[in-house]
């Protein structure tokens, strides 16, 4: 496991590791809080591949998750793991062909990762078995909340063993979450990284006192003063998220809504867009905006006062990532001072008034073509990495034939650049540069897409090759 965490770039524990790992070994259960970005995975990831034995063919650990890409990203860090010592992880996710996952799991799997849905699905065909399962993570369990599948997951609970290690990771722990923590955990210690020591010396934080009729229009005059480069603004409905939506849209923004009523196609195009920096604004709900974990967001919005202190940390940690400065700005009317009050004191920080005019951008919000245009190639910029200014990958025809999705082991933390992988491929694999597309570096991975044709030749030709000293892994999606 050592020499695993040197391959990763692991050189000392993150808060939520050094709390929660000693308690996971000593075998308590736990709820960990946390938000997005903290270093949760490794916090379970690593007492998991400590115990899982890779001679035993039963699956042994299970996490569930809310949405596929949470999945995928979680699937991606434990292989990472548990490379060296001979561990299978499989991933289970809806969207994808269930046959080829069934298949997966007949040949093996000691840990499985999946959504809800997936997962229920699978043990009703009778192809995932819970039987020898001796641990459970349960991943995001507000969002599971938020989305409608604790039903669900109190009946795949009720399929382990009762002897089983359970942790439960939840940035926000609302009644239902510790009713359920209550009904399936035994005795759990309770870890807590306070998002305020993690966010709010990163992003300057204001407040705007606007009457509720006006909130409209100042969001517009808000965004045109503050030119951001990506902004998420956050609502409390559904409901508001749409009509804010149209509203910015008919003003003629670049903007999206992200909540849970629509499809997960829907919002998974969404956040992949938003993630690649082609989405300049994001209207979203809390819920929605959790798996956002993107360095390149400069302002959030909050349209409507958080519901708590932890709710409005957790929305600020949205922004003010790797190192840069981000803004929060708060709107209230004058019968909410008193909510204003209470998120000063839990963050200890004061907001200062916002005025228009103070600071002069240099990024203006784009302004997307009007519905009868359309655009001869698709230009993909990607997220912002260690530099200042975000790479941008050079444009190439939208309709080019079947693509496949490659995850590499690398990022952020390995001072990968989108620049050097599209080098790397160019040079191992012969495949032109403007052929990679929609590249993504996370902290520890990342996502990029190649013509189908080419994938499997990319694979094998670029995995081994080093960047930085780092050697490179890509492995394909597969549908």
């Amino acid at each position: 496991m050592l020499e695993a965490l040197r391959d990763v770039g692991y050189e000392s524990p993150s808060p939520i590791q050094e709390q929660a790992i000693p308690a996971l070994l000593t075998g308590s259960d736990m709820i960990g809080q946390a938000q997005t970005g903290s270093g949760k995975t490794a916090a379970f990831g690593l007492p998991l591949m400590e115990y899982v034995d890779p001679d035993d063919r039963d699956v042994q650990a299970l996490v569930l998750t809310p949405t596929r890409e949470l999945c995928i990203q979680v699937t991606q860090a434990l292989r990472s793991y548990g490379a060296r010592k001979g561990i299978d992880v499989v991933a289970v996710f809806g969207g994808a062909p269930i046959r080829s996952q069934q298949a997966q799991l007949r040949a093996g799997g000691q840990i499985v990762v999946g959504t809800v849905g997936r997962v229920k699905d699978l043990i009703s065909r009778h192809s995932l078995m819970l039987h020898a399962t001796r641990f459970v993570v349960l991943d995001e369990a507000d969002e599971m909340l938020d989305l409608g599948f604790l039903e669900d997951v109190e009946k795949i609970l009720a399929l382990t063993p009762g002897s089983r290690q359970t942790a439960l990771f939840s940035a926000t722990m609302p009644p239902e979450i510790r009713k359920l923590s209550e009904k399936y955990l035994y005795n759990p210690v309770h870890v807590k990284v306070r998002a305020a020591t993690l966010t709010v010396d990163t992003v300057e934080q204001f407040s705007l006192e606007v009457p509720q009729r006006e909130k409209n229009d100042m969001l517009g005059r808000v965004l045109e003063s503050e030119k951001p480069d990506q902004a998420i603004v956050f609502v409390r409905t559904k409901i508001r998220a749409d009509q804010l939506y149209r509203t910015l849209r008919d003003r003629g923004m670049n903007v999206k809504a992200l909540h849970g009523d629509m499809s997960q196609g829907s919002r998974d195009g969404v956040m992949l867009s938003f993630k690649s920096g082609r989405l300049p604004i994001l209207v979203a709900t809390d819920v929605a905006a959790r798996g956002l974990d993107i360095s390149s967001v400069t302002h959030v919005v909050n349209f409507d006062v958080p519901t708590s202190p932890d709710v409005y940390v957790h929305r600020i940690g949205r922004t003010g990532r790797v190192g840069r400065s981000g803004r929060a700005i708060t709107f209230y009317d004058s019968k909410q001072k008193r909510e204003i009050e209470a998120i000063e004191r839990h963050t200890r920080t004061p907001m200062a008034p916002w005025t228009e005019g103070a600071r002069v951008g240099t990024l203006k919000v784009e302004v997307k073509p009007k519905r009868h245009e359309t655009k001869p190639h698709d230009v993909a910029p990607v997220a912002p990495t260690n530099g200042d200014t975000p790479a941008v990958v050079a444009a190439a025809p939208i309709n080019d034939g079947a693509r496949t999705r490659l995850v590499v082991a690398g990022g952020l933390a390995q001072g990968i650049e989108p620049k050097d992988l599209i080098h790397a491929i160019k040079t191992a694999a012969g495949i032109d540069g403007e052929a990679v597309r929609n590249i993504r570096v996370l902290e520890q991975f990342t996502f990029l897409d190649v013509p189908s044709a080419s994938a499997e030749h990319v694979v094998e030709q670029v995995t081994g090759t080093e960047v930085d000293g780092h050697k490179l892994r890509l492995e394909a999606i597969r549908a």
